[in-house]
């Protein structure tokens, strides 16, 4: 029994010390919504602003040099998903990303941090546009701590963009959030 009580400890331990703190979420986008038809993409058949959503975290782990920030989803039917955006190297004294920071060039990203090119063949944000009459799709909204900034060529596939922050990465927090486009009449 002493080993049992023992091994819950730690575990409670464990899991206050590390996954308790560390949050992100969006005043535009409710964690397990739907996402609003603005943040929709402008093409593909998708009409929307291809706006990003701001986006805000806190309790990020010690030692975090920078962030990166994702937005992933795993319904589109491609075998391995779809990248809308990746933010890198974004400076670890900033805690937010405005409304629109997604905006193509880099402009509206903090000093110091930087698009990466995603699914769309673009470095900037690429909106929802899930093919019409699908169940609705998820988009997971995640930041990472990390551990130094990146080293990304401008021209890393978004692949090779997510394997450097997963293998440089403190610890991360992440939303999701759902997106469906009616069926064609």
């Amino acid at each position: 029994m002493k080993p049992i009580l023992l091994a819950a400890a730690l575990l409670g331990a464990v899991t206050l010390s590390h996954g308790a703190g560390f949050t992100l979420s969006s005043p535009d986008i409710k964690a397990n919504g739907m996402i609003p038809a603005r943040f929709e993409f402008n093409g593909f058949g998708c009409a929307g602003d291809n706006q990003s959503p701001a986006l805000q975290w806190r309790g990020a782990p010690p030692n975090t040099k920078a962030f990166a920030v994702t937005v992933y989803d795993p319904d589109a039917p491609t075998g391995s998903g779809w990248w809308h955006w990746m933010v890198i190297n974004i400076p670890a004294e900033v805690s937010a990303l405005a409304a629109n920071a997604g905006a193509v060039g880099g402009a509206n990203l903090p000093s110091g941090a930087s698009h990466a090119r995603i699914d769309y063949g673009v470095a900037g944000w690429g909106g929802v546009c899930p093919p019409q009459g699908d169940k609705p799709h998820r988009y997971l909204f995640t930041v990472y701590a990390l551990k130094d900034k990146l080293e990304v060529p401008a021209d890393a596939t978004a692949a090779l963009t997510g394997f450097m922050i997963h293998g440089n990465s403190l610890g991360k927090a992440s939303f999701t959030a759902k997106y469906a486009r009616p069926k064609a009449k």
